[in-house]
């Protein structure tokens, strides 16, 4: 066996940059795989909304991690890292170069840089009663318990926002004080992608997934899993949740969740720049800059 630490390749960056693409041609250079890190994507049946890689594109390149859970049932950070990490590890064991690609920092980082949370169980009546006051009240209640985890989560992220209020009425300490970092035994190149035109790109795929059936993606998800389901919450299911209810035009829902989109990208390129700095590509050639930095990494 090699005494080497393996080598991982990570492509990272803001919703719309275009990950997807760049990293089916990627992974289609090397001969590799793809481990998609993203919070939505895990979730059967959420395609269209979570812009997930297209049938034809997962039968170009093999993905892992995506479809496999229902959205009924929420998957913590700690349950996503364990089976994460098993696949890439079974990735190495078959001489493979793991590949992973995503937006979700907190997902990513989790598994890159070790962040161990805790190991909370779901709390199902104490959940219902954080529903029913609403994210509002959740978000005051967590601002006062844990102010450093509402710095790393949105206001508007009912799912994270829960969770973290879980964790502290369970453990009777905040989310922020029980995180720990073990790195795994891994060389790591971490890749940036990021466009001058990304809001321009949002906008496009936004009235995309618009015009490509998500609000009745949404509709078919109320039919099978109901409709306070708590994903339903997330960017694009909620304005399509509107549509649905006559609340909203089409119109209306494509500028509400284009402006959100942008507002989240502001967040993701800031979490990025700050706890991952990543070596960004150029975006004069992304394949061609890609391609060289990783045969310069891999020797």
């Amino acid at each position: 066996m090699s005494s080497y630490p393996p080598n991982v390749i990570v492509l990272i960056g803001p919703t719309a940059s275009g990950k997807t693409e760049l990293a089916i041609e990627i992974a289609d250079y090397f001969k590799t795989n793809i481990h998609n890190i993203d919070s939505r994507q895990i979730y059967r049946s959420m395609d269209i909304g979570t812009a997930k890689p297209s049938k034809n594109q997962q039968k170009k390149i093999k993905h892992f991690l995506i479809d496999i859970e229902d959205p009924i049932n929420p998957m913590n950070v700690k349950q996503f890292q364990g089976i994460a990490q098993k696949s890439i590890k079974t990735e190495i064991k078959q001489k493979n170069l793991p590949f992973l690609v995503g937006g979700s920092g907190l997902y990513m980082n989790s598994i890159i840089k070790g962040f161990f949370v805790p190991n909370v169980p779901p709390q199902k009546h104490l959940r219902r009663q954080l529903e029913k006051l609403g994210q509002k009240e959740c978000w005051q209640l967590l601002k006062n318990c844990d102010p450093i985890s509402t710095k790393s989560i949105n206001f508007a992220d009912h799912v994270r926002t829960i969770r973290a209020l879980e964790v502290f009425y369970v453990t009777g300490k905040p989310l922020s004080t029980q995180k720990v970092q073990e790195p795994p035994d891994w060389r790591i190149l971490e890749l940036g992608l990021d466009r001058d035109n990304l809001k321009e790109r949002i906008l496009q795929r936004t009235k995309n997934m618009f015009f490509s059936g998500i609000v009745e993606e949404t509709k078919h998800l109320i039919s099978q899993y109901g409709y306070d389901m708590p994903i339903l919450e997330t960017i694009g299911y909620c304005q399509a949740k509107d549509v649905l209810n006559n609340n909203l035009t089409i119109e209306k829902a494509i500028e509400l969740t284009t402006t959100k989109t942008i507002q989240f990208s502001k967040r993701q390129k800031t979490w990025f720049r700050n706890k991952n700095n990543p070596i960004w590509l150029n975006n004069k050639n992304l394949l061609k800059d890609a391609i060289i930095k990783i045969e310069s990494f891999i020797g």
